[in-house]
């Protein structure tokens, strides 16, 4: 199928939607930070708490558990299965008489169980996952930067890295906005986001080069836009059938994967987003920037020249 839709030329309206998304998403971060001094709704796995783990002497559903502890109220909650009918719950700091009350009630509630394991911790591991997961960031873009430079050239790095700088905070922003509470599948999330972004922004890029090898009197722009509408299709059928998983994962995947289907399925339409109206059109700009540094510079060196002349031939 070919497109001829005019991406290029109306790169202002997308840099102004982009910017529309990601401010409000930041502002809420900043709210967030001054309230309760975190840019996000950390879960169990960053702030510490208990860790009980169960087996019960018959099946039961890790919704059946769910609803035990919601009825319970105490307040953040996580349930992962960890064997046959054992379960690994992550609730916020509790007491020795409020864990007896959680397991007095799974019992009276779903049957007869075994306790083993009763535990508190600390915010210390997902802090410090934190932590790795923000450098092996910085290190992916890096590496990027490199890659993309000796392939392509250096702005292109540069475009590609601040269309991904883009898609972090739009993911980061819609969890910030809605208070959504974010665990450590959602490091993995984002991992996971920038190597998708930056395989469809590479895409373009290999055929902006091919079509610039064989340009004839195309201006950039024009260049650009075809390579673009070229793999357009290409980009709108992977978009979708991650999308179709993400959203099946989401419904059917449980609890535990929740967050990182979400994460995920924001990242991946904004992934996409950036690859076609950030990465080529800022690309683009980065240029004609460049090129008129050069012509300034070069005018500035012209005239030097010339005084210089005309200050030895007095």
């Amino acid at each position: 199928m070919n497109f001829n839709f005019d991406f290029v030329n109306r790169r202002k309206w997308w840099y102004a939607l982009s910017l529309l998304v990601i401010i409000p998403g930041l502002i809420a971060m900043a709210l967030h930070l001054a309230q309760h001094r975190s840019i996000l709704n950390f879960g169990i796995d960053f702030t510490g708490g208990n860790i009980i783990q169960v087996q019960f002497h018959q099946p039961v559903t890790s919704g059946q558990v769910r609803d035990v502890l919601d009825g319970l109220n105490l307040g953040k909650s996580s349930i992962q299965e960890s064997g046959s009918n054992q379960f690994l719950i992550r609730t916020t700091e509790l007491n020795e008489e409020q864990t007896n009350q959680v397991i007095s009630t799974l019992q009276s509630k779903l049957g007869q169980l075994d306790l083993k394991r009763n535990e508190k911790v600390g915010g210390t591991i997902g802090r410090e996952l934190t932590i790795r997961g923000v450098e092996a960031m910085v290190i992916a873009w890096i590496l990027m930067i490199i890659y993309i430079t000796i392939r392509f050239e250096f702005l292109s790095g540069l475009a590609a890295i601040l269309a991904l700088v883009h898609d972090v905070l739009v993911t980061i922003g819609f969890f910030a906005l809605f208070r959504w509470e974010v665990d450590s599948t959602f490091i993995a999330a984002i991992l996971t986001i920038i190597g998708y972004s930056i395989n469809d922004t590479i895409v373009i890029f290999d055929r902006i080069r091919e079509n610039m090898r064989l340009r004839k009197k195309e201006t950039i722009e024009e260049i650009v836009n075809r390579s673009i509408n070229q793999t357009l299709t290409r980009s709108i059928n992977t978009v979708l059938t991650v999308i179709f998983a993400l959203l099946a994962l989401m419904l059917l995947g449980g609890e535990t994967t929740r967050t990182f289907a979400l994460a995920m399925l924001i990242g991946t339409i904004s992934g996409c987003y950036s690859s076609i109206f950030t990465a080529s059109p800022l690309w683009i700009d980065f240029r004609h920037m460049s090129r008129e540094r050069h012509r300034q510079a070069a005018a500035v060196q012209t005239s030097t020249k010339a005084r210089t002349r005309k200050a030895t031939s007095h």
